[in-house]
This record gives C-alpha cells, structure tokens and sequence, in this order.
C-alpha cells in the first residue's frame, strides 16, 4: 500500500455505469491502489433519489441529494455520469471552477459543450479525462491522442454503437425481426427504454466527431454529414447482403480525401473477409490507419456496464498517477490551426446497394437501371427472388416483389438525383433502401 494522500472522487449519478464504478473501485481497491500508486477513495455520491434500490450497497453517510457537494474541499475529481447535457454541463463547469478535474462519459456532452469546457479546464489548469465516452472498454482515446501521436492519421473507420451491433447480429445470426432484437437488447441492458439515438445513428455520429477532431484537428456538426440508423432495415436486406457475401455493419467513417475530410456514420455492407466485418455481438472495432504504422485495429465490449466503467477508473488512475494533468494541456482537441474543410456529402464516392419493392411486370427493370443511368450511376449486379409478397392479393393487383441491385462507384449526388427520379416511379414501391458498400 502507498503511503501517498488518497486521490478523493465524488460521483454524480449512480445509475448503470456509476455502479460499475463503484464495483470496480470498491472490490478492487488493493489492485487499484497499486497500479494508482496512491488509494483512489470515493468521498460522497450525489443521487436523485437515495431510496432507490441499487445494485451496490454503499454507507448511508455516502450517500448525498445535494450537488454542491462537489465543491467540497476535500474532493480531488468529480465524475459525471449521469448523461444528457444540461445539468450534466452546469456540473462540469461547477468541478472546473472549484477546482477540481473531470472523468465523465458524456459523448453528447462533449459534442455540444466540449469547445468551451475544455478551454475552461485548460484556462483553469484541469485535466477532463473521457476515455468512457467512445467505445466503451476500447482504449481508443489514449490510441488516437498519445500511442498514434507520432503519426497523421489518414483512416479512421470503426462500429461504434454496441447496441445496434447487437441487434444486427440478433437478426441475422437467430433469423429475428428488428423490433424483436431490440426488445433482447433492452434486456440485456444495451439499450434503453427509448433507444432511439442508437439506432437512428446519432450515438455513432457523435462518437465519429470526438474521434475525428483528435485524429484530424477538424470539430463537424451532426448536421454536416450523412447519417443514417438501421431502424429502417428489414431482416431480408441482412439476408441479401449475405447472399452477395457481405454482412451489414453500422460504419462511422472519417477519412482525407483530398485535401477535405469525408464523414459519414451509415449502415454498410462489408465484405465477408475483412476484419470488421466480423464484430458482433456488442463489440465495437475501430480500424485506424496511420502515415508511418500503417493499419491497426481495436476491439472490444461497447456496451455495457462494466466495460465503460473499466474506461471511467482507467480516466481516474491517470489523474492519480499524474499522466492526465501533463498529456491533457498539450491536446489540441478543439482547435486546428488549420482545419480541414469537411466534404460535402455529394461529393462522396462509393458503391451501392438498392433494395426496392417492385411491380412483376415487363419492364420494370428497363425503368429502374434507365433512370439510374440518366443519373450516371451503373448497375454492377442485381438479384431477384419469390417471395410470399409475389402472390397477389386481389386479381386487381399486380404482383410485388423484391429487387436488389448493386452499383458501380458513383457519386452520393448522382445517387441521391436518382432518388428523386425513382420516388416518381409508378413501377416500384417509395419505401426503398439505399445503403453504402465498403469493399
């Protein structure tokens, strides 16, 4: 055991992570303690509601309602992890302005406040660790902003969202609808109640920005770049794209394009053979790519409780040992002296993949790889099966069935000119899908 002065957190927020937290610190301190080289000692814990049940049991003179508490002297660091961005912003900028350093694994946080919080941490001479706010257990972080330091990143490319992983994988490998994958996710506690900014895309794309302003200099807005969930997707398409030899991954991408960085957070078809695409479960993968190593890859758990707790105490050994407070000053997170300009979204080229509901008529294929022609988009394959939809239902009614088509490179501009023209057809069905290959 050190004889040091024990590093003292408090924590708000004792839901899911929090507890893991506390798992971690209380059933491992001796560990802790050694790899710290001081005792990491938790001071109090703010909740909403000390009567609820918890999976931890902790004193009752631990337990505290009032948020000020964090501005106790005694109190060396404060972990955030209670999410959102409104009080959760208000708490980090009281920390910082007492005095104190910041753990917290608030990515939506850091995406709409991050400038200005950490330009008051620096301001102040605090460290804020977020290790736990991208990909859980992965240290990618500490990869991008100190291991990879002495390289330009050129690639970054990862599955950033355990939770929809899950439920891609749920679907494909136990032959399940979406709705019934997200219900097991939700038990199993990868996703929420309302799930919503995990399978619509928003949890990977604020990821991709906090990832791409370490690698690139370079800070994106949401709303700069395509993005695209997979609560759109139908079993068939996974089946589909099997079939062709790929798997559907959700891909956040953010790579130099010319002098511009390209960025883009959608559901992807991957090629069977390649590394990424053979992430399930909830592991998330992230494919880096430097001028001097070259490509490597991390892997892990990215979702879960003790997978992002175990990135959340890593953030509080480094403040302990002292490696925070020196590597977090020379980060150059929110400002580029030069920033890239970000691609605009039409001029992204790359392959696709169009799954349509289409009228069982001569014809038919005629106007569909007419329209993508006018549009210079060619066709590279296409498939056509049976299925039950392919039986009318009244004598009326022509008879449905499904379309794939895969494309040569083009254009996201070409494409989404295509889209117009092919929402106008009579011969096909609105609701179809495009999606982008990686090959």
């Amino acid at each position: 055991m050190s004889d040091q002065q024990p590093m003292r957190v408090a924590m708000v927020g004792l839901g899911t992570v929090g507890s893991g937290v506390i798992k971690i610190l209380f059933e491992q301190a001796e560990r802790i303690t050694r790899r710290a080289g001081r005792p990491i000692v938790v001071e109090s814990v703010v909740v909403r509601d000390p009567t609820k049940v918890r999976s931890v049991n902790l004193a009752d003179d631990l337990i505290d309602t009032a948020i000020d508490v964090i501005e106790h002297p005694d109190v060396d660091v404060v972990c955030e992890l209670i999410g959102g961005t409104t009080t959760a912003g208000d708490i980090v900028r009281q920390a910082l302005q007492a005095g104190k350093h910041v753990v917290t694994a608030n990515k939506a946080l850091l995406c709409e406040q991050g400038d200005e919080l950490f330009q008051l941490a620096r301001e102040l001479k605090r460290a804020i660790g977020f290790e736990a706010a991208v990909a859980g257990g992965v240290p990618i972080i500490e990869a991008v902003s100190q291991s990879l330091s002495a390289n330009q990143i050129t690639s970054l490319e990862g599955i950033l969202n355990g939770t929809s992983n899950f439920i891609l994988t749920e679907m494909l490998d136990r032959n399940v609808s979406y709705e019934d994958a997200v219900a097991k996710a939700q038990k199993k506690g990868y996703a929420e109640a309302d799930p919503a900014m995990d399978v619509d895309g928003t949890d990977a794309a604020q990821k991709l920005t906090l990832l791409a302003q370490l690698a690139f200099g370079t800070k994106a807005d949401l709303k700069q770049f395509p993005r695209q969930g997979i609560d759109k997707l139908d079993l068939a398409d996974l089946k589909y794209a099997d079939t062709l030899g790929y798997r559907i991954k959700l891909l956040a991408v953010a790579r130099l394009a010319d002098g511009s960085l390209e960025l883009h957070t959608q559901p992807t078809l991957i090629r069977k053979y390649q590394p990424m695409a053979d992430v399930d479960d909830a592991y998330n993968m992230i494919e880096l790519e430097g001028d001097a190593v070259g490509k490597t890859w991390f892997s892990g758990m990215g979702a879960g409780q003790m997978p992002t707790a175990s990135a959340v105490v890593s953030d509080l050994i480094d403040l302990a040992v002292g490696r925070a407070q020196k590597t977090f000053p020379l980060l150059d997170l929110w400002q580029s002296q030069k920033p890239l300009p970000i691609l605009p979204a039409d001029e992204i080229k790359r392959r696709y993949y169009l799954r349509f509901h289409a009228v069982d008529e001569p014809g038919t294929m005629a106007a569909v790889a007419n329209i993508l022609g006018e549009n210079g988009v060619s066709i590279a394959s296409c498939i056509q099966h049976e299925s039950e939809s392919s039986v009318k239902t009244s004598p009326k009614e022509p008879k449905i069935v499904p379309l794939v088509l895969m494309t040569h490179i083009c254009t996201e501009g070409q494409m989404k000119a295509a889209d117009k023209a092919l929402m106008e057809c009579s011969r096909i069905k609105k609701n179809f899908l495009r999606l982008p290959i990686r090959d």
